[in-house]
């Protein structure tokens, strides 16, 4: 467990003695939540559960491990997947059940970074999870559906963290600047400070807390009553101070700016607010996931291949992380903002999901019906249903839409890049399948 001395960084030096001095994830922290339950004095019936607690970094993740372990008085062991391997988990486990056994002390394990573990490290936990061995708490800030295995994550309950909120951000650096463990008021701070390092924060609790520090030694060096400004802040951390606040208008503005630049074609506007995205701390992952829509929803058909470049771009950025990420990130922005474009896609789902909220679905023409069973064919399903294959064309003349909604079209492709193929080619499908020509 890292020890609180003087010389520790002050993210360490300010980390949370209790439930009750987190800041933030009170969507976790509700009476009765299975942290609280966790948290505990440790008794015969106390919860044993595991957690695997997911999200962006500086959120709170170790924190909440170390909280747990304080005041349930529970054994802390952590582990770091970067380092460890199986023989440090078998260890672990062995010792946690001579404890338990010889002394009544459970023990909290702490992995930090287990989307780092391969599938052989991670069943090396599952002997001492399943059998209450020990309490496993695993961090990671990757999806863990993907990343960690699944009779580990069956046995383990999942709670996701969230970015802190500013005001969240706020209480944690002005607490950090007033109490003996941190600042103890030794440095003024003005309240433009304050935002400069909520804004460079994102979300991010330890950065927020390193970044005070720093502007905090540069105050001691350069004056006899040192005070933290806006500009201190701006030149101690060597970033520049965006207008970025990620739950208000500005992140949304930014975002509405980026996806209406590619959809207007304009690639040079869109990499400026990539940019401010990225270096506001934006997450990766995020960017990514709004360069699939924008592909899918604005250039759709006219250029399937973009949202194959968007989708290979989010599993890029997801494999190496920033900065790296940057350039697929960039890639599939140029890509997608000076590709044709068409909302064809997205307008025909739309309207073919307004149909069936307002009641307009119908039943299921017979020949299209399942006929794979002995009843189902009594009951005519499937009779008068011709394949398309038997058709020299690839296409026959039959009804697919419901009697209600036989002659609906929701799909009108444009004529912009290779829907303009799809338009040509679908003119000559509706005509064989409605039966205007044979």
């Amino acid at each position: 467990m890292n020890v609180r001395t003087p010389t520790a960084p002050l993210a360490v030096r300010m980390r949370p003695r209790n439930l009750d001095e987190v800041v933030g994830q009170a969507h976790l922290l509700r009476p009765g939540s299975p942290l609280r339950a966790l948290a505990a004095e440790a008794s015969a019936t106390s919860s044993t559960v595991s957690l695997i607690l997911w999200g962006p970094p500086g959120t709170g993740k170790t924190t909440l491990a170390q909280v747990v372990a304080q005041s349930s008085g529970r054994r802390f062991v952590e582990l770091s997947a970067v380092t460890a391997g199986v023989k440090d988990v078998r260890t672990v486990m062995e010792r946690a059940v001579n404890e338990r056994d010889l002394y009544g002390s459970p023990t909290v394990l702490f992995l930090d970074e287990i989307h780092r573990f391969t599938k052989a490290q991670q069943d090396a936990l599952l002997p001492g999870v399943e059998n209450g061995w020990v309490t496993l708490i695993a961090a990671t800030t990757e999806n863990p559906s993907f990343s960690v295995i699944s009779p580990l994550l069956s046995r383990s309950l999942l709670l996701t963290l969230e970015p802190l909120a500013d005001d969240e951000l706020r209480t944690l650096l002005v607490r950090a600047s007033e109490d003996d463990r941190g600042l103890a008021r030794t440095v003024a701070v003005d309240a433009e400070a304050f935002d400069a390092l909520v804004q460079i924060a994102s979300g991010d609790a330890r950065r927020a807390l390193i970044g005070l520090e720093a502007a905090a030694a540069a105050a001691r060096g350069s004056a006899a009553e040192p005070r933290v400004t806006a500009e201190l802040v701006a030149s101690s951390v060597d970033r520049a101070l965006l207008r970025y606040d990620r739950n208000g208008d500005e992140h949304h503005d930014v975002v509405s700016a980026f996806i209406k630049s590619m959809r207007g074609s304009d690639p040079d506007a869109a990499l400026h607010y990539l940019a401010r995205m990225i270096e506001a701390g934006e997450d990766p992952r995020f960017i990514a996931r709004r360069l699939i829509v924008h592909a899918a929803e604005d250039v759709g058909l006219a250029d399937p291949y973009a949202l194959q470049v968007a989708v290979a771009a989010a599993e890029a950025a997801q494999l190496i992380g920033l900065p790296e990420a940057r350039i697929p990130l960039a890639e599939a922005t140029i890509y997608i903002a000076t590709a044709p474009k068409s909302n064809a896609v997205i307008s025909a789902i739309d309207a073919a999901i307004s149909d069936v909220r307002r009641g307009g679905f119908g039943v299921v023409p017979k020949h299209l019906r399942h006929s794979h069973n002995r009843g189902a064919k009594l009951l005519g399903h499937g009779k008068g249903y011709k394949s398309p294959h038997n058709d020299p064309r690839g296409v026959v003349p039959q009804q697919h839409l419901p009697d209600e909604l036989m002659d609906r079209v929701y799909y009108q492709p444009t004529e912009h890049g290779g829907e303009r193929a799809v338009q040509e080619r679908l003119v000559k499908i509706r005509n064989i399948t409605k039966g205007n020509r044979t």
